[in-house]
C-alpha cells in the first residue's frame, strides 16, 4: 500500500482508539463561575384597602341651541321637481333646517306638474308603441283601416327600421320628460310660501332660506303670544 492509503486506512483506526481511551476516564470537575448568582425574591408590597368613594365628574351644562327651539311644532313643506334632479338640493336644505331648527318637521315632496302637461305626458307612450307597431306591421294594419296601399312615409320609416324604431323611442322619452318636469323648487312653512324657484326663477341659498324660515317662525310665535295673552 501506498502513502495515500495509508493515511486513509489511518484516520479511522485513531479516531475509533480515542472514542474507546474517553469512556475510561473520568472528567475534570467544573470550575465554579464568579458570574453565577442567587435570585432573591423582592419583598411584597403590602396591598391598601380600596376605599369605595364615589367619583365626582364635571356637571354638562346645557349648550346653547341654535335657534332656540323655536322649531319645535313647525313643519316645513318643501316641494321640488323630482324628474329636474332636485333631489340633491332638497335633502341639503333638509339637513340644514333639521341644523338650524331643533324640533322642526322637514317634508319632502315631488311638485307635479301642471295638469295639462301631465295628461300629455301620458299620451306620449301611447304614440310611441303606435308608431312603432305600425313600423312593424304597417302592411297588414292599413288594409284593415281603409288603404288600398301604405302611404309614402310608411316606406320611408320601413326602409330604416331599426333607426326609425330607435328614434321614435328616444325621443319619445324626450318629450315625456319635458312635460313631467315642473322645474319648481317651492318651500312653505306652516302652510305659507316662503320661497319660490317659479317666481324667482332660481335656487335659494342656504343663509337666504334659513332667515326666510327663521322670520316666518319668529312671526308665527309673537302672533301666538299676543293671541294668547288676548284671549287670556
Amino acid at each position: 500500500m501506498d502513502r495515500a492509503q495509508l493515511f486513509l486506512l489511518g484516520i479511522p483506526m485513531f479516531l475509533f482508539c480515542t472514542d474507546i481511551v474517553n469512556l475510561f476516564i473520568t472528567p475534570p470537575p467544573k470550575v465554579p463561575t464568579t458570574n453565577q448568582f442567587h435570585y432573591k425574591p423582592p419583598n411584597p408590597i403590602p396591598q391598601q384597602p380600596i376605599l369605595n368613594q364615589p367619583l365626582d365628574f364635571p356637571t354638562q351644562k346645557p349648550s346653547g341651541i341654535v335657534g332656540g327651539g323655536i322649531g319645535l311644532g313647525s313643519t316645513v313643506n318643501i316641494n321640488f321637481c323630482s324628474s329636474c334632479s332636485y333631489r340633491g338640493n332638497a335633502v341639503t336644505m333638509k339637513n340644514m333646517l333639521d341644523t338650524s331648527f331643533p324640533g322642526i318637521n322637514v317634508a319632502l315632496a315631488n311638485h307635479p306638474p301642471p295638469l295639462p302637461k301631465r295628461l300629455l305626458s301620458k299620451a306620449v307612450p301611447v304614440v310611441q308603441f303606435g308608431i312603432i307597431g305600425t313600423i312593424m306591421a304597417g302592411e297588414q294594419i292599413f288594409p284593415r283601416l281603409g288603404f288600398a296601399a301604405p302611404p309614402p312615409w310608411f316606406y320611408s320609416l320601413r326602409a330604416n327600421k331599426f333607426r326609425s324604431i330607435a328614434s321614435t323611442w328616444l325621443l319619445g322619452n324626450f318629450i315625456q320628460s319635458f312635460l313631467q318636469s315642473s322645474g319648481a323648487f317651492e318651500v312653505y312653512c306652516n302652510g305659507e310660501l316662503v320661497f319660490s324657484k317659479l317666481k324667482e326663477n332660481r335656487f335659494p341659498s342656504e343663509i337666504e332660506l334659513r332667515d326666510l324660515v327663521g322670520r316666518k317662525l319668529s312671526s308665527s310665535r309673537v302672533v301666538d303670544g299676543i293671541g294668547g295673552g288676548v284671549w287670556s
